[in-house]
């Protein structure tokens, strides 16, 4: 099985998730008879439902009916009813869960989204693991009030509060890579209410994601995330509501399939280097149940989820030649 996914985030790049569905489709086309099944994953990002990979999640069946109907966008519509024009049916759901032993593994190629491929002139790098992440959504609940008449000193302002908690975690994450390696925290989302020129914000609701290779790396950078908070919290008269929304830890891809690619790309005669993944892919949901490998492809100065974002043609090719000897031999 070879493939990605084809959904982007907004002002997302055009590289990103499609590489691997045209690579698995450029080895079909070149090789009709190759052992090959291509697939696509809806909803990888998670930024329509707040909830990454819902495709993969819902094939392996870690995700069921129940849940896919608590899972709502911003009109507040659930999974279920948003893809029912797409092709979401409950009942095909059920029918069509991934069976893993109908395959020997799975290979998903992907752009790299960090810069260390193209710096260093290479074109595609061996996925090794992919870091685990966890997901929060916090909201912190003031007082709105008159921008005008409301003195300083009596003010309750979530933004302010919100501003204090996004610096701070900024530091906690720059101090953990320092210290672990590898480490990122990002507030990627932030809400206000009531969102007026002339009214102090009574309410702002934002996201965590905070990643890691090592799940220890994630406990310990959990605790010091709440702790962290709750002070803010605490010194601004703010109340604070903080729900972790994903747990994932981190993935060790299959050696056999790593391997695979190895000699493949060594037959084509490329020596082709280890590397580990910082973003979470579909295939660490389905590395647990079949084995599972990746491709990087250089991405031009690391630049992803943005317009900007650009992987050359021949490092694209390249990889598809990898993974057509790899099915293929």
């Amino acid at each position: 099985m070879c493939g990605s996914h084809i959904d982007s985030v907004p002002t997302g790049g055009k590289y990103d998730g499609v590489v691997g569905v045209v690579v698995a489709l450029e080895v079909l086309r070149a090789a009709p008879e190759a052992p090959l099944e291509l697939v696509v994953f809806a909803e990888e990002e998670g930024t329509t439902f707040n909830l990454g990979m819902i495709g993969s999640r819902t094939w392996a069946g870690t995700l069921g009916l129940a849940e896919l109907h608590e899972l709502r966008n911003r009109q507040g519509e659930d999974y279920l009813f948003a893809g029912a024009p797409h092709g979401v049916a409950a009942e095909r759901i059920q029918a069509e869960r991934l069976e893993p032993g109908a395959y020997r593994g799975l290979i998903e190629t992907h752009v790299e989204q960090g810069p260390a491929l193209w710096k260093a002139g290479k074109p595609a790098a061996i996925v090794t693991a992919i870091a685990g992440r966890r997901q929060y959504l916090c909201t912190l609940t003031g007082e709105a009030n008159h921008a005008g008449a409301t003195r300083m000193a009596d003010r309750r302002d979530a933004v302010a509060g919100a501003a204090r908690v996004v610096y701070a975690l900024e530091t906690l994450g720059r101090e953990l890579d320092q210290q672990e390696g590898q480490s990122v925290i990002t507030v990627g989302r932030l809400d206000v209410e009531p969102n007026a020129v002339n009214v102090i914000p009574g309410r702002a609701l934002f996201t965590i994601d905070m990643r890691a290779r090592k799940d220890e790396v994630l406990d310990h950078g959990n605790a010091l995330v709440r702790r962290l908070l709750s002070e803010i919290a605490e010194e601004r008269e703010l109340q604070l509501l903080l729900e972790c929304t994903e747990s994932i830890l981190p993935v060790p891809l299959d050696p056999a399939v790593c391997t695979r690619l190895r000699n493949a790309a060594s037959r084509l005669g490329m020596d082709l280097s280890d590397t580990a993944s910082g973003a979470l892919h579909d295939t660490a949901i389905l590395a647990p149940l079949l084995p599972a490998a990746m491709l990087f492809v250089a991405s031009r100065n690391g630049i992803s989820h943005n317009p900007a974002e650009y992987s050359r043609i021949e490092d694209i090719a390249c990889a598809a030649r990898i993974v057509a000897e790899a099915v293929c031999s």
